[in-house]
């Protein structure tokens, strides 16, 4: 405990500002239970308190020799070990203001469920894989195996968890939280997507990496996976190694991409004024489009695989976050099944 007490030395922000959960032991008394480290060496550098249910982990990860913020909101009963929660956010890994945070709800809907909600921020445009060579504009992508080799193991051991994980995540996300349980088989026991595309090395799936790596990213996607059609984008695509998915709680979801609900001006969930709106609808609508032939794509491969999955095709609706806001909470059954909640 005392090694556990010393990474929170120096940096408690205050208490009071979410409700309280039951008897906390991690905020109760200001440290965590533990002060673990991965089998590579990766480790919690400094934890925050940031409000009576919220911490921040500063996480050095070894495979990427870099230390990245992990936001965890604790269970509502955080007395007994209780399931985690990794929420993903898409292209832009939580580092800009598309966040599940500054977008949505989310953090208040799972408020009062008992589950660790874990955001890592970081890894924007690198898809959250592991690439094969460092990158000039993006650097160091070791995102497969910092959420399965090195972040699990610190989160179970400092927020005292009951093992059971499930994933999340939205847009490139979408593909991640498909990718992860095939690359790491039992870590995970649901996984739900929004608006994702899980084929990567066909044509068309190859064509959505690379336009979000390289034109938006700035990336370059032979660092990532080698040439469009090597061996590495084949493995890192969740349609092609679908049979990596059975046993698991799967939702996936996607609107039509024409304007729905949420596509209005200056609407709580539109992108600002008529330039704006002009966005989310146009480049929002195509791209929504392109993700529902994915799932629809998707949903024929797990039928015709026998694995069962939930499926939401929501009718009219862009890429954007009131979509998504529903999404999540549509899903919770699946996820809590998955949870044992």
């Amino acid at each position: 405990m005392i090694a556990a007490t010393a990474v929170f030395a120096g940096v408690m922000t205050g208490l009071g500002v979410s409700p309280a959960s039951a008897a906390d032991p991690v905020i109760d008394n200001k440290a965590l239970l533990a002060n673990p480290s991965a089998p590579d060496g990766s480790k919690i550098t400094k934890a925050e308190i940031k409000d009576a249910r919220n911490i921040r982990l500063h996480v050095y990860s070894a495979a990427m020799d870099k230390t990245f913020p992990v936001d965890v909101q604790r269970p509502a009963d955080a007395s007994v070990p209780r399931p985690v929660l990794y929420l993903l956010n898409g292209a832009g890994g939580g580092e800009d203001s598309a966040s599940w945070d500054a977008k949505t709800g989310a953090l208040k809907f799972l408020s009062d469920k008992n589950v660790n909600v874990v955001q890592p921020i970081g890894g924007k445009w690198s898809y959250y894989t592991d690439w094969i060579a460092d990158d000039p504009t993006l650097g160091r992508n070791k995102w497969t195996t910092f959420f399965t080799e090195e972040l699990p193991p610190l989160i179970d051991g400092a927020l005292g968890t009951n093992g059971v994980n499930a994933i999340a995540g939205l847009s490139t996300s979408g593909t991640t939280v498909l990718a992860l349980p095939i690359a790491k088989p039992g870590l995970y026991k649901a996984a739900a997507a929004y608006s994702g595309c899980a084929q990567t090395s066909d044509p068309i799936g190859s064509e959505f990496v690379r336009l979000t790596v390289e034109v938006w990213g700035g990336g370059n996607t032979e660092n990532m996976w080698g040439p469009v059609g090597s061996e590495e984008w084949v493995r890192n695509d969740p349609y092609v190694n679908a049979e990596g998915l059975r046993g698991l709680e799967l939702y996936l979801s996607s609107g039509n991409g024409l304007p729905g609900q949420y596509d209005t001006l200056n609407g709580e969930y539109a992108l600002p004024g008529a330039y704006g709106l002009a966005n989310q609808v146009l480049i929002g609508g195509v791209i929504e489009a392109g993700t529902n032939f994915c799932t629809r794509n998707m949903q024929a491969k797990l039928n015709q695989l026998g694995i069962p999955a939930t499926f939401n095709f929501h009718g009219n609706g862009t890429h954007s976050w009131g979509y998504w806001q529903d999404d999540l909470r549509q899903s919770w059954p699946v996820l809590a099944r998955g949870l044992g909640l």
